[in-house]
């Protein structure tokens, strides 16, 4: 029997290509492709293919083959089996079961990469060597490393495969960040004659045509994420909620009609990530239409105003974006500072930054009270109205905005795992707790990767760094240690605020600082915005963390990183030729302070 999702066309040619490759006659194949494609009525056809000599075509099968085929089936095989635009029920699928809108060419092609519509799970009778639940960073590069080196493994997707990064964080936020820097050189440009370009008339944004880019360009990345990629390297795909059954075994809980699939490990991999966090106990937040970075980048239409409800890396990112565009953003902070736990300067320069250059308002010591919704929403293109009660010192405000964007932190997904019954420790708050190697403290066949972990930085190349540590520790005896990790960390506004390891300011630090106002490159391009700070141990060259506040200083922090890792000191990296002109340059300044201050001199 052919399964209603096979390619009939390509069965068919395949038993022709076999017939003919055992010597045996083609003609009735040929006459039953005539037949049952010129008369579509033809609901069953039945086979028997024998050779000349009367015995089966194959040894191994049967030599009665049952076509069950009709015009309607056929159409709703091509229509039914990928997402379509075009399509009612995909569309509104897509939107309540995916949180994926409008289901344009561009998610659909998205979805047919990172959740097929149709997408079969084998249950093979095998132990796989290793198996990763969620189809992040983590999952997907700990399940196709493990296939690519030999092992048989699986890997798990109960949402979008590619995980935050791909679908609601690293890539559309970056697709709206070029934009948004695309805006502003265009209005410098025509402000400062200097640059020798003249623009006339008003400079118009096209949100609409903004977003269609970012989807877009989703859509081209997605295919390096998808499943038939995984398939392709090896790793087994499975499309539905992973859970585990005991101490070995997972199950996949795949849709309401399908059944249960038990899938059984001698190495484990929890790589389930994290989630934005929203406060409890704000009368009318949870009734309200707001939104967080799963949402947000489903919007159509511009919202003239935009409340951001937190001050970390998605809030400001978000603020100085939206406020190009053309929103009036005001930002609630809880605290009267950004970034309290780093470097001060770094948080009072980015905040006059943002206000000055890109009118974001700052409330700070806030306090959401109260949120009443005015307005919801009656159709996609729409924007609902919110009012919101808010208390900043002794003030209070009443602020009506289109858009509450929720960006106070992330929480991570590890419910509904059933972990007690895998003997895995957890924090609810925290993750899945782990020892140096990131194994379970409590199950050493099971391991956490990302998000879901707890103590770790909540990055993507985080994940994909511990990816790589827990498939060498699970399979190959290695013991390679979350505690030898130097990660890096950038926030990408305009200018970037990139930062490693310990940025704190002690009298047991000593702290070298070159400002971007005389670096050359940032004079020729117009852009003197920020600095490089080293924080060393007292009296020495060795580091102990960097921050920079720059145009690409996520680029440039990696000197810093790689310095840090393997033990080379300032003057090491004052030492290094840097080209010139680079704004590169600046960190190699800070190194050079440290050498000119042991300079010998003569008398």
């Amino acid at each position: 029997k052919i399964p209603r999702t096979f390619n009939t066309y390509f069965f068919l040619s395949s038993i022709i290509r076999d017939t003919i490759n055992n010597n045996g006659d083609a003609s009735n194949i040929i006459m039953l492709i005539n037949l049952l494609w010129s008369s579509l009525k033809v609901s069953t056809v039945t086979a028997l293919l024998q050779t000349p000599g009367g015995s089966p075509l194959r040894s191994t099968r049967n030599s009665i083959v049952f076509l069950q085929m009709s015009s309607s089936s056929r159409d709703r095989q091509t229509s039914s089996s990928s997402w379509s635009a075009t399509n009612p029920q995909d569309c509104k699928d897509a939107k309540d079961k995916l949180n994926i809108w409008p289901l344009d060419e561009y998610n659909a092609r998205l979805l047919n990469e990172v959740h097929p519509k149709s997408w079969p799970n084998t249950n093979p009778d095998v132990i796989y060597d290793f198996i990763a639940i969620g189809a992040g960073a983590g999952g997907l590069v700990s399940s196709r490393q493990v296939a690519r080196r030999g092992g048989k493994s699986a890997m798990i997707s109960s949402h979008l495969a590619g995980g935050d990064c791909l679908n609601v964080g690293c890539v559309p936020s970056k697709a709206l960040i070029r934009c948004a820097r695309m805006i502003r050189e265009v209005r410098k440009a025509k402000e400062q004659s200097e640059f020798g370009v003249r623009v006339h008339g008003d400079i118009e944004v096209d949100f609409g045509a903004i977003m269609e880019r970012m989807r877009k360009l989703r859509a081209e990345i997605a295919p390096i994420d998808g499943h038939e990629r995984g398939k392709s390297i090896g790793a087994d795909v499975y499309q539905g909620f992973g859970r585990f059954v005991n101490e070995n075994t997972i199950e996949v809980i795949p849709s309401p009609d399908e059944k249960p699939v038990q899938l059984r490990f001698k190495k484990a991999a929890i790589c389930t990530g994290g989630r934005a966090s929203v406060p409890s106990g704000i009368p009318g937040l949870m009734e309200a239409p707001f939104t967080t970075n799963e949402t947000l980048f489903n919007l159509t239409t511009l919202p003239p105003r935009m409340i951001i409800l937190g001050s970390g890396v998605v809030a400001l990112e978000m603020a100085q974006v939206f406020a190009t565009f053309g929103t009036k953003v005001t930002v609630l902070v809880r605290g009267n500072a950004l970034f309290p736990r780093v470097d001060p300067e770094v948080g009072s320069y980015l905040k006059r930054h943002l206000e000055q250059h890109d009118n974001v308002t700052f409330l700070t010591m806030a306090k959401l009270n109260r949120i009443e919704t005015l307005q919801e929403v009656d159709d996609k293109d729409d924007l609902p109205l919110m009012r919101l009660t808010v208390q900043s010192g002794e003030k209070e405000f009443k602020l009506d905005t289109e858009c509450l964007l929720v960006a106070t932190g992330r929480v991570p997904n590890i419910e509904k795992l059933n972990l007690e019954a895998a003997n895995v420790a957890f924090d609810v708050g925290e993750g899945i707790l782990v020892d140096d190697c990131a194994r379970s403290v409590s199950n050493p066949n099971v391991f956490s990767v990302g998000d879901c972990t707890a103590g770790v930085p909540r990055l993507t190349h985080m994940s994909g760094e511990m990816a790589k540590q827990v498939v060498n520790n699970a399979l190959f005896g290695d013991e390679w240690k979350l505690s030898s990790l130097v990660v890096p960390s950038c926030m990408y506004t305009e200018p970037e605020f990139a930062s490693v390891g310990d940025v704190s300011v002690n009298d047991e630090v000593d702290i070298y600082t070159t400002s971007l106002e005389h670096n050359d490159r940032a004079i020729l391009d117009g852009d003197r915005n920020g600095f490089v700070k080293i924080y060393c141990q007292k009296g020495t060259g060795i580091i102990n963390g960097c921050s920079i506040v720059a145009s690409r200083a996520g680029e440039l922090i990696n000197e810093v990183s790689l310095a840090m890792k393997y033990g080379i000191t300032l003057e090491g990296i004052g030492r290094n030729i840097h080209c010139y002109p680079t704004t590169g340059e600046a960190v190699m300044g800070c190194g050079l302070q440290l050498i000119n201050a042991k300079w010998k001199r003569l008398n």
